[in-house]
C-alpha cells in the first residue's frame, strides 16, 4: 500500500514522502498514530502544493539572508565592558552581548546566530561570524573597549 507520510518516521522516510508499506503496518500503526494518510490523487496534489509552497518559502528566506549579508558584511560594532588592569575583562563577551548590540543597530539577529570562535576576554578587535542561513554567513568586527 502506498501512503503519504505526515511526519518523519525513523527507518521509513520524512514528512510528505510517498512510500510503499505493508497494509497491516499502514492500517494498524501509521494511520492510527496519524503519521500517514492514504495515497490518493487529491492527497498527492495537496502534498505537491505543500512542497511547492515550502520551496518558495525557503527561496525567499535565502534571498532575505543574502540581502542582510550585503548590509551586515564587514560591519563593526563597539561593546563597552568592565575591564581591569592590562585590558583584561571581568568575564567574557557573549553571543547575547553581540546580539543585543546588533538589535540596537537595527539588525534582527538572535544569539543562536552568533558564532564566537575564540573567547573574548581582553580589550581589542575580534572577528565574529554571523550565521544568517544554513547556506549564508558573514563576518563582523567586534571592538571591545574598557569602561
Amino acid at each position: 500500500m502506498k501512503v503519504i507520510l505526515l511526519a518523519d518516521v525513523k527507518g521509513l522516510g520524512k514528512a510528505n514522502d510517498v512510500v510503499e508499506v505493508n497494509d497491516g503496518y499502514a492500517r494498524n500503526f501509521l494511520f492510527k498514530k496519524k503519521l500517514a494518510k492514504e495515497s490518493s490523487v487529491s492527497n498527492l496534489n495537496e502534498v505537491n502544493l505543500k512542497k511547492g509552497a515550502q520551496a518558495e518559502h525557503e527561496r525567499r528566506a535565502l534571498d532575505a539572508a543574502k540581502e542582510l549579508k550585503k548590509k551586515l558584511d564587514g560591519e563593526s560594532i563597539t561593546l563597552k565592558m568592565k575591564a581591569g588592569e592590562g585590558g583584561k575583562l571581568y568575564g567574557a563577551v557573549t553571543a547575547q552581548d553581540i546580539s543585543d548590540e546588533l538589535v540596537k543597530n537595527g539588525y534582527e539577529i538572535s544569539k543562536k546566530q552568533v558564532v564566537i570562535n575564540n573567547q573574548m576576554k581582553n580589550v581589542g578587535t575580534f572577528g565574529v561570524r554571523i550565521k544568517l542561513h544554513p547556506q549564508v554567513s558573514c563576518e563582523i568586527n567586534v571592538n571591545v573597549e574598557a569602561l
